[in-house]
């Protein structure tokens, strides 16, 4: 790939937003040189690459990384048999423990929920060399510094200096506390020439004995060290260095430790490197709204609502792009500051970016080739230099393309033909187009010639296209019509703008029939093709529309089968504490006329009569209750009944009796656990009508809910609910279904995800969106 198109097109601001999308310096270099490629095998692994760091930062999160220095120049010591410095190995500690991190990070991985095989082979390297690391570990932090644990001898040495500095401590202080305080200007301990020294004053000298390493700027104090120190501080200096020698010993041994495992080194930094690069190729996609594009062998492309990635998202305008599928040359025309040029610097930016192996913003379903080349000649380039004129400096331009071009390359030129004579830069055009189309290329201009117009219907494979332009407004849209040549607009803007009618009309008069009659074909194929646009926009919108209603009108229906249900519950309930009633007041009678066989009083008799009766009408009545004829019948069930289970909807046959009022139901390859109280018999002729019914309407939805909610219940109690729910939606035909789970502790959200991982009715599942509940929520797919 050349420099210039790189120039040209501005790669390198995608580039600088790459670099500040990294977060190790080895990746923030790999991002600043990151250059297009022009070997297809290459762009797909690096798309690949690209798609699998997406999806890791949307199911994972972040990797965890942070900032390490390259590791090279330490590497290129070791092998020459040099020895690091702390800091040097302090790196190399933290490049190891990141390496653990990530390998941390992504053991748990469901292959089926994240795919990692187009960064298997980084992750093989990941392999850190235990022994080495723990050494590490144990000897340094990663700033450098030396642990106590390095060494035995170290950690002893550093044991007797902290003794000698509290007993020197201890001794300062008893000049600052005691008598001779008052021969001290300050009641402070410092430093001078790395000895402990106290600020007296310069009649009170002779006091202390000691050395005098210092003294004040006006002299009046110094900063002696008292002679009942002396050795002490001797000491600490004789302990100091025998610290740098054990220190300068161990870090020799940790030297030739890593000089062992060099290669492995290299090898894990690199993979980091990689990791944090694909990483940030994925947040740069984030960022951008950008999509992996597919890849076409034949060198066509389809940008789908392609965007510039350089302009404002607030003021950019998206737009269809195609090329190399029912056509190889495309002709954009229409006045200037209408877009063209921006649609040129689209295409091209967008398809360096795919061939570096970044997703590009466009929608899904866009497909990008792989060219061998990507040449442009855009904007003025005049150089005073050269003495050249826009002319020269574009012929020149468009010399060098000619010279290389083939059918793997991609030719964008803005004004083909401009900066001289109309007719004959017309005709250079033309010839010019003539070339590059034999040569197979893949070719966008821009011109202002309205021969060229008449170039985009002849030609074979060759299409016209504009920038719509709003008469209204007299402003560019910036929409690409493909299809449709552009005009100039100058008479219907003249005459916006005020022009006297009759010099426009005379101007009209002066243009030559064929021009006039090209002019009136133009404008009429605009206003259909703004019709066709606006009828699809329209059509959209409705089905957008449509589609959020039926969402609406499903979960209503949800909502109200559910509050059917409650009401059947309830009044099951009542019915049921109405007979319990009756049934106790009846014991009742019966215990009080068991107690006096032989004293029973008429009245009494005629009494007790007649409350019977009476709790026979209740029962009369209850018998009578829709509700509780259905109860009835659900208690009435046997092996080999069909069975209607309500809490499904759904019916089956009852294939086991697993306890009094325990049942087994079988509902096509689903068996399920039910009460006597969930199921109601339903007779052959019943079952074969409902058969009828539903191949009737077999689309309509049962009453299963399209979410559950666990919230608040016991482990258990949520494991139990969810496994009959999951079943509930599957006899239901859900698609789609949310379970609710709450935050909290984390348990019912473990043993949701470890249901749904290991149930083979289950398709994806991921957390919900923010705006949905996010990480208090998990959004099923069902098979």
């Amino acid at each position: 790939m050349n420099d210039k198109i790189l120039e040209t097109l501005e790669f390198a601001k995608i580039t600088d937003r790459l670099q500040e999308m990294a977060i190790t310096a080895p990746a923030k270099s790999q991002a600043a040189n990151l250059v297009p490629s022009s070997k297809f095998s290459w762009v797909q692994q690096a798309l690949k690459q690209t798609l699998t760091g997406t999806n890791m930062l949307r199911i994972k999160g972040q990797l965890p990384l942070t900032d390490f220095m390259d590791v090279k120049p330490s590497t290129k010591r070791l092998r020459i048999n040099a020895n690091l410095n702390a800091a040097e190995l302090g790196n190399l500690l933290l490049v190891l423990t990141l390496a653990n991190d990530v390998n941390g990070f992504l053991e748990d991985v469901d292959d089926e929920e994240l795919d990692l095989t187009a960064i298997e082979t980084i992750l093989e390297d990941l392999n850190v060399p235990e022994d080495f690391f723990n050494q590490l570990k144990k000897s340094l932090t990663f700033d450098g510094e030396v642990l106590d644990t390095a060494s035995s001898a170290l950690a002893q040495l550093r044991r007797e200096l902290k003794a000698n500095d509290e007993e020197i401590k201890k001794r300062m202080d008893g000049y600052l506390k005691g008598n001779s305080s008052k021969y001290l200007s300050e009641q402070i301990v410092t430093i001078r020439d790395e000895r402990y020294v106290i600020p007296v004053r310069q009649e009170y000298r002779n006091k202390f004995g000691g050395v005098v390493h210092d003294q004040s700027a006006s002299g009046q104090t110094l900063f002696i060290e008292p002679s009942s120190v002396l050795n002490l501080n001797n000491r600490v200096q004789n302990l100091l260095a025998q610290e740098r020698r054990e220190i300068q010993r161990i870090l020799h041994s940790l030297s030739s430790q890593a000089r062992q495992e060099v290669d492995s080194i290299e090898q894990i930094a690199a993979a980091l490197t990689a990791l944090d690069f694909i990483q940030a190729k994925a947040k740069l996609a984030r960022e951008l709204k950008a999509t992996e594009p597919q890849l076409t062998e034949d060198h066509s492309l389809v940008f789908l609502q392609a965007r510039h990635p350089l302009i404002d998202p607030k003021k950019v305008v998206a737009n269809d792009i195609r090329l190399g599928e029912d056509f190889d040359t495309m002709l954009i025309t229409g006045p200037n500051t209408g877009g063209k040029t921006i649609t040129l610097k689209t295409v091209g930016i967008l398809q360096l970016m795919v061939q570096a192996g970044l997703f590009i913003p466009v929608a899904e379903n866009s497909k990008a080739g792989v060219f061998k080349d990507i040449c442009a000649d855009i904007g003025d380039e005049q150089s005073i230099e050269q003495s050249l004129s826009t002319f020269s400096s574009h012929i020149n331009g468009i010399i060098k393309i000619m010279k290389n071009v083939d059918e793997q390359t991609l030719v964008l030129i803005d004004e083909i033909g401009a900066g001289t004579d109309p007719e004959e830069g017309a005709s250079l055009a033309i010839s010019i187009l003539d070339f590059l189309r034999k040569k197979q290329a893949k070719i966008i201009v821009t011109t202002h010639y309205p021969e060229l117009k008449l170039y985009g219907y002849n030609r074979p494979k060759a299409i016209n296209a504009s920038m719509e332009f709003d008469l209204k407004t007299l402003s560019p849209t910036y929409r690409l019509q493909i299809g449709i040549p552009g005009h100039s607009n100058a008479f219907a803007i003249a005459r916006r703008l005020g022009m006297r009618e009759d010099v426009v009309k005379n101007a009209e008069g002066l243009m030559s029939d064929d021009n006039a009659d090209i002019n009136q074909m133009i404008a009429e194929l605009a206003k259909q093709t703004k019709k066709a646009s606006t009828a699809r926009r329209h059509l959209e919108t409705s089905l957008d529309r449509s589609r959020k209603l039926e969402v609406k009108l499903q979960q209503a229906l949800d909502w109200y089968n559910q509050r059917v249900q409650k009401q059947l519950e309830f009044a099951q309930e009542r019915a049921n504490e109405v007979v319990a009633k009756s049934r106790k007041k009846a014991e009742k009678i019966i215990e009080q006329l068991q107690k006096q066989p032989n004293n029973v009083k008429q009245n009494e008799l005629i009494d007790a009569k007649g409350k019977l009766t009476q709790l026979e009408k209740q029962n009369e009545n209850l018998a009578h209750n829709r509700v509780l004829q259905k109860e009835k019948r659900r208690h009435h069930v046997k092996v080999g009944d069909q069975v209607k289970v309500l809490s499904y909807n759904q019916t089956g046959t009852i294939t086991k009796k697993l306890s009094e009022h325990q049942y087994e139901v079988q509902m096509g390859i689903i068996k399920v656990k039910v009460s006597d109280r969930d199921v109601e018999k339903i007779n052959q002729q019943k079952q074969q009508t409902k058969k009828t019914v539903r191949a009737v309407s077999s689309n309509r939805r049962s009453n299963a809910r399209s979410e559950l909610d666990l919230r608040g219940q016991r482990y258990d109690e949520a494991m139990t609910n969810l496994d009959r729910y999951i079943d509930s939606v599957l006899l239901a035909g859900l698609d789609v279904v949310t379970i609710i789970h709450g935050i909290g502790t984390g348990a019912i959200r473990k043993g949701v995800w470890q249901y749904l991982r290991s149930s083979s009715h289950v398709k994806s599942f991921n957390y919900a969106p923010a705006n949905e509940g996010g990480n208090g929520a998990t959004i099923v797919h069902l098979k």
